[in-house]
């Protein structure tokens, strides 16, 4: 009897096993990514959104952009600089990374390069013993929360190495190489191809740099005209396309080639690199202080914030130091008003307590994809996924308002880029209404409206690469918006 008993007891345990089993294979997984994938560093530069450039060196004190090589160090005297004064600037801001002019074309280093004495060793700011770029990403360090990047300029107009391949490429990455080793983690580092019509003949070894850069850096994000991080978008204004891919071919870029700044800026649904565009634009006219310039109106900077935040891009704006060595105070307060403008329209998400439902969902009800996901605070990894139908091209999801409805005048969708860039196309009908016929989504894709009064929104995704995969989804009012005011950049 005892041995029944015990049989029995097994027969019940294993058939609990099997069902067990059984429910945990009915949960639904994830669909498979879409190729090809950001990084780990990609998507973290993607989520900083807006980040700074600091031109800095002896154009400041010549009221130049492009110096000419032959400016005295003399002249190099911030005589009341203070980096920490530019991260709590940057800090107040929202900005998580700062990018350094640590070499511009004029060749002048920021830092005591043992390569050269065209550098603050040759100037009078702290008889010759000071350190720009040390006292820089010091400051980063200890406020905590924001992150060094760091620009060194290929051209070089002073050095006479410059024009002599093997020599200077052994000399650029000699510096690298200090900038690397000697002043702690960098999360970005800036090559580009900017030089004059008449400048020397000169091959960079951009291969042999990037791989240098990877061997002292393995988590640093690499900028250029064609990465292989970080990709120009092709303009200085800020803009990117309306679509705006971050899939890419990089087989078809090249560094500073202007035939390609048409693709830079739109990016490829067929391209087999993850290669996202960052926007830089300076906050003045000029990338370096002057004197006679001041600061962009905040309607043009969030103008610029729609264009390239809204359009799944990194906005850079340049913030130039001034020649007493701090980030000028009307910069300071129109950075102070840009930021707030950005918490006031975005802080409150007006969809959030609506009732929201979708065409379809993977898994069914409660199977982890629904549409409820997108009016969560995580805007990556969870997610709406409708149901995989085969033939079904279009999907949508739809906020529905209770009661006297909605005013808003910005719709935000975001993508879970983390399985890849899927939307192609879509469209957004308030009231049935169709109001925006728009492409490409990505990290995030801002439309502005003009106001409207609503209470059915929804998102109808009439093309996408595999399933589309929606992360999160907003209604916001952007008080600051009019739509008749002609801004010119």
């Amino acid at each position: 009897m005892a041995k029944f008993w015990c049989s029995l007891c097994i027969i019940i345990i294993l058939q609990l096993s099997k069902l067990a089993i059984s429910r945990r294979e009915q949960v639904p997984t994830p669909p498979l990514p879409v190729l090809p994938l950001p990084t780990f560093s990609q998507l973290k530069w993607q989520q900083r959104e807006l980040i700074m450039f600091l031109h800095f060196g002896v154009n400041t004190f010549t009221d130049s952009e492009w110096g000419t090589g032959k400016e005295n160090p003399a002249i190099f005297n911030p005589a009341g600089l203070d980096a920490k004064q530019w991260v709590t600037t940057a800090a107040e801001a929202g900005i998580s990374l700062m990018i350094l002019t640590a070499k511009h074309h004029d060749g002048f280093c920021l830092w005591p390069s043992r390569y050269t004495d065209h550098s603050v060793v040759s100037s009078p700011w702290k008889n010759g013993h000071g350190d720009v770029v040390q006292e820089f990403v010091s400051a980063v360090k200890a406020h905590g929360g924001i992150d060094a990047g760091l620009y060194l300029s290929p051209w070089d107009r002073h050095d006479r190495r410059y024009g002599q391949d093997l020599q200077y490429n052994e000399y650029y990455l000699a510096q690298l190489q200090e900038l690397l080793i000697e002043y702690g983690s960098v999360k970005e580092i800036w090559f580009d191809g900017a030089k004059g019509k008449n400048a020397k003949n000169m091959s960079y070894y951009f291969t042999d740099w990037f791989a240098m850069v990877r061997e002292l850096q393995s988590s640093i994000n690499i900028f250029s005209d064609a990465g292989p991080d970080v990709r120009w978008v092709g303009n200085e204004r800020g803009f990117a396309g309306n679509t705006s891919w971050s899939t890419i071919n990089s087989t078809s870029l090249s560094i500073g080639n202007a035939s390609i700044i048409d693709y830079l800026n739109t990016g490829d649904p067929k391209g087999t690199n993850w290669l996202p565009a960052e926007c830089d634009v300076s906050i003045r006219k000029g990338w370096f202080w002057h004197k006679s310039e001041s600061p962009k109106k905040l309607s043009e900077l969030l103008e610029i914030y729609y264009n390239s935040v809204g359009r799944n891009c990194v906005m850079l704006l340049n913030v130039p130091p001034n020649s007493t060595g701090l980030i000028s105070e009307t910069d300071v307060q129109r950075l102070k008003q840009f930021r707030s403008a950005i918490d006031t329209i975005f802080s409150t998400n007006l969809a959030e307590k609506c009732f929201i439902k979708a065409s379809s969902q993977r898994g069914g009800k409660g199977g982890g994809f629904g549409p409820e996901n997108v009016l969560d605070s995580d805007h990556l990894w969870t997610y709406w996924a409708p149901r995989d139908d085969g033939h079904k091209k279009e999907h949508w999801i739809e906020i529905r308002v209770q009661n006297e409805g909605l005013r808003f005048n910005v719709v935000r969708i975001q993508e879970a880029i983390g399985l890849g860039q899927r939307i192609v196309r879509h469209e957004i009908f308030v009231d049935g209404k169709k109001l925006v016929e728009g492409t490409t989504v990505g990290h995030k894709r801002l439309h502005r409206l003009e106001e409207v009064h609503g209470r059915v929104v929804r998102i109808v995704v009439k093309e996408s690469r595999g399933l589309p995969l929606i992360s999160s989804i907003g209604l916001h009012f952007d008080p600051y918006w009019n739509p008749n005011e002609q801004l010119l950049f």
